[in-house]
């Protein structure tokens, strides 16, 4: 099932399909007289008097081929609410009836600019589906037309709409793969291919890792059959030589756990441990769609944690590319050791004016948080303030935890620099950003967001129907806008 937006030049003189239309929070019509009937606005105007009008929509069913559809505005209605109401709608859409829908811009009465943008971006997103691998496929397709004479849609703003929601998509595309089909060869071919965007990518095979002395990438890779990679995105769009803005992700396509090996229940679900580069991909996809003015890099690390006779062992020391040397306590807390190398190497190369890295990297963020919040980590007050700013405004909620370091003595080894996991118990999520934080050498302004409990819904949510959610393209989207741009 699938939904596609026409944008018509003008009005139709006569509705026989369903239309939308928006009211203020008390279902008042009467500014919508020229839009229907006059039987229509009495029969509507009949029933309304026995409605529930706390509710956000409300359908007037006209006869077998129409449908009115009110949508309430609340007076502080927030972007956010829009995209939300947009999802709802979706709802209420009939795929099986071969009728379009039209959207009535010229009847919204809000301070939003782009309300009908919103509206339209959270149907879009909620729309989403991961079908190829089903024999049966659903092809039906709705047509939604908007059309009005105020409150339109600029060019423009359709195109950055789009770019956001093909970034969002592709980032779910990305996580829903299975880990047979999107192992770390498959994934860097993909994201080769975005080359013709006008992306700079550059592929780091095992050769080259191993040259430059990424061990600790490499090390949780090394029982796998496929190979492990350092990908770089770079999009050049300020017209200056500024620093870039850099996202590192976590790209572990599969996760067993290594020798520490994972229970079997729920082990499915580690398809989406790469979830954090997913959306620093489909963020980089996004930039590039929409030509945005400024300069950024993402950085991904792919691997595989497979269990095998040349995987990597509990006890096992290895030198990361800072050249601090890791004891291996445990195989599975793996994604800090690729992350390590990703990050010193993205400070070095990169000179960036912050880097923000995403991960589902431990499971202590779903206890303290679950899927409500992201958890977020940081060296920085600035950044961190305008990570939750940006979080607040698209509904990706960020919650701060600490750092301090007081926290290393959990992570200090006695036979290397530091220990990969803290053996002592609790902080889970702490220790492990602790751990990343030691990575950061030259004071960079840095946010570690821990993603394990935000980047894949059972249930669905307001913007997504169950499954990958794309969670981070468009709060990372936001901050740059908002920021930076």
């Amino acid at each position: 099932m699938s939904v596609k937006i026409n944008y018509k030049s003008s009005s139709p003189k006569k509705f026989s399909s369903n239309i939308v239309l928006f009211v203020d929070e008390k279902f008042n019509i009467s500014g919508l007289k020229k839009y229907i009937s006059s039987s229509e606005f009495s029969y509507i105007s009949d029933l309304l008097r026995t409605s529930d009008l706390k509710k956000d929509l409300l359908f007037f069913e006209i006869n077998s081929k129409k449908t009115i559809f009110l949508v309430s505005l609340k007076k502080n209605i927030k972007t956010s609410d829009a995209e939300n109401l947009g999802a709802k709608f979706h709802g209420y859409i009939d795929y099986d009836k071969k009728s379009d829908y039209f959207v009535n811009s010229d009847s919204v009465n809000s301070k939003i600019k782009n309300f009908v943008g919103y509206f339209l971006h959270g149907l879009k997103l909620k729309s989403y589906e991961f079908n190829i691998y089903k024999s049966k496929k659903n092809k039906k397709l709705v047509s939604l037309n908007v059309f009005g004479n105020k409150n339109k849609i600029s060019l423009q703003d359709q195109l950055r709409f789009k770019a956001l929601e093909e970034g969002t998509f592709f980032a779910r595309d990305l996580v829903s793969e299975p880990g047979n089909i999107l192992h770390p060869d498959e994934y860097a071919k993909r994201i080769n291919i975005l080359k013709k965007f006008g992306l700079k990518i550059n592929i780091y095979d095992e050769k080259k890792l191993k040259k430059l002395g990424m061990n600790a990438l490499l090390g949780v890779g090394q029982g796998s059959i496929r190979g492990s990679y350092l990908v770089t995105m770079e999009w050049n769009g300020a017209k200056n030589n500024s620093k870039p803005l850099a996202f590192v992700g976590k790209g572990v396509c599969f996760d067993t756990g290594g020798i520490s090996l994972k229970p079997a229940k729920f082990m499915e679900d580690m398809t989406y441990d790469m979830a954090g580069s997913a959306t620093v991909v489909g963020l980089m996809k996004n930039l590039a769609l929409r030509k945005a003015k400024i300069n950024a890099v993402g950085v991904v690390g792919l691997v595989e944690n497979m269990p095998g006779g040349n995987a990597q062992r509990p006890g096992d020391i290895v030198k990361s590319y800072s050249g601090k040397t890791i004891e291996i306590l445990n195989t599975d807390a793996e994604g800090r050791l690729v992350l390590a190398d990703a990050i010193t190497f993205t400070e070095k190369k990169f000179k960036p004016r912050f880097m923000v890295d995403l991960a589902t990297l431990t499971g202590a963020i779903i206890v303290s948080l679950g899927s409500e919040y992201a958890g977020l980590f940081s060296n920085d007050d600035k950044l961190s303030n305008q990570l939750i700013n940006a979080g607040d405004k698209v509904d990706e909620k960020l919650w701060r935890m600490p750092l301090h370091k007081n926290f290393d003595k959990l992570i200090d080894s006695k036979n290397a620099d530091m220990q990969n996991i803290n053996y002592v118990g609790g902080a889970g999520s702490t220790t492990a950003a602790q751990f990343l934080q030691r990575f950061v050498l030259n004071k960079t302004p840095w946010a570690h967001l821990d993603i394990a409990g935000m980047a894949f819904s059972k249930y669905g949510g307001a913007l997504n129907s169950g499954g990958a959610t794309g969670y981070g393209v468009r709060l990372l989207n936001k901050l740059i806008e908002d920021e930076y741009e």
